[in-house]
This record gives structure tokens, C-alpha cells and sequence, in this order.
């Protein structure tokens, strides 16, 4: 019932910046939730961000400062906008959301987007 698309992935040097975005569609009612995760080569996947239909913000310890997570919630579309990238942020990232499909929220949804690889390199 829901798709999400992912774009905006690529190589960038030390230091450069790239924006991510993630949209949504199918038949829902509402979105509530919308995070990003990654996981490098090697490691464990991590929540990176994760902002509320209200535009409450959370980040890891990690990224805060140089990671911005946004939303339109109009064209339910997620973004992430990545400053100050260091070779420790390549990864591949993932949009996740959680939503509704009725309007009494008796019937919800997870959803995940495929993934969009983030190369950090000189």
C-alpha cells in the first residue's frame, strides 16, 4: 500500500555536502513518523534521524551539527540534508515511515525505501 523512492545518493569528497530525499506514495491516510538509517560495511544499521509529523527532531550523537532531517508533509516527501561529510558517514542510507490508514489510526503501517549508497572519498 506504500512505496517510498529514494534519490540523491552518491560519491563526494571530505568535507562536501549531498541532500537526500525520500518520498512516499500508496493509499494512506497520514504519515506519522519518518527517520533515516544507514549501515557501513562492517557494522550494525543505525538510526541517524527521525522527525514526527510535528517537526519534533532527533539525530545521533555523531552527525548532530553537520545532519539536518526535514519534511514536506504536502508532498509527503522525507529529506536529509548532509554538511561536513567525513569518510565515517559512508554508509547506505534508508527511509523509514510509520503512518496510518484509516483516519480513527486503527490501522497502521512500516514502511521502508530501498536504499541509496553514500560514498564519502577523497
Amino acid at each position: 500500500q506504500v512505496q517510498l523512492v529514494e534519490s540523491g545518493g552518491g560519491l563526494v569528497q571530505p568535507g562536501g555536502s549531498l541532500r537526500l530525499s525520500c518520498a512516499a506514495s500508496g493509499i494512506f491516510f497520514s504519515i506519522n513518523v519518518m527517520d533515516w538509517y544507514r549501515r557501513a560495511p562492517g557494522k550494525e544499521r543505525e538510526l541517524v534521524a527521525r522527525i514526527t509529523k510535528g517537526g519534533s527532531t532527533n539525530y545521533a550523537d555523531s552527525v548532530k551539527g553537520r545532519f539536518t532531517i526535514s519534511r514536506d508533509n504536502a508532498k509527503n516527501t522525507l529529506y536529509l540534508q548532509m554538511n561536513s561529510l567525513k569518510s565515517e558517514d559512508t554508509a547506505v542510507y534508508y527511509c523509514h515511515v510509520e503512518g496510518t490508514f484509516d483516519s480513527a489510526a486503527r490501522r497502521f503501517f512500516s514502511s521502508w525505501g530501498q536504499g541509496t549508497q553514500v560514498t564519502v572519498s577523497s
